[in-house]
């Protein structure tokens, strides 16, 4: 409760660390491949959830990930078309938190709703990128790369986390707990301006 208290209170301040500064970067796969790297905001949701899907571990270390990608998906249709979606950034600032937290909490969730949570976020992000993108840009390759991108993002999330599991041993999942924790105070960071 004091957790989403605070994150209410510093959406009064202004973020500015979004990666999405308007359509002249959208235009073929090479700036959707670059896009995703290009933010912090999109890189700490996106490592988060490949962290999350690491510490809920069997089936969602694959599931998680893919919901991620084809919700993102499904949200740059959405922004292609025009489609209205309010509050677009402070979604996509909030889903690091969230997610972060959710992989910090450590506690067991249903795949289903794991894949849930970090679909709600992907559909702001695909947005994002679908309503940014001119007219005369190649839709398909810009797509094709932010996914690509996305994608590497979570494997980097969830591969350094099998890895330092296997530095550290027994320790691993709490590390990866302890990051989630971290993604979710950078997040934090993100809205209240400070990065």
């Amino acid at each position: 409760m004091r957790l989403l208290l605070a994150v209410a209170l510093l959406t009064l301040f202004p973020s500015l660390a979004f990666a999405h500064s308007g359509p002249e970067h959208a235009h073929d796969f090479l700036h959707g491949l670059e896009h995703p790297i290009g933010g912090l905001d999109h890189v700490l949701a996106m490592v988060a959830v490949g962290v999350f899907a690491f510490v809920l571990g069997g089936r969602a270390l694959l599931l998680v990930p893919l919901a991620f990608v084809a919700m993102m998906i499904g949200g740059f249709g959405a922004g292609l078309a025009g489609a209205p979606l309010p509050f677009v950034e402070l979604a996509i600032a909030l889903s690091s938190v969230l997610i972060g937290a959710s992989a910090a909490l450590g506690r067991s969730m249903p795949v289903a709703a794991a894949m849930g949570l970090v679909g709600v976020f992907a559909v702001f992000h695909g947005y994002a990128h679908g309503a940014e993108m001119p007219a005369n840009a190649n839709g398909l390759g810009y797509a094709a790369g932010f996914a690509l991108a996305t994608a590497g993002l979570h494997l980097l999330g969830a591969g350094g986390s099998m890895l330092v599991g296997r530095l550290v041993g027994r320790f691993g999942h709490a590390v990866s707990r302890v990051a989630g924790g971290v993604f979710a105070l950078a997040g934090v960071g993100l809205l209240a301006g400070w990065l």
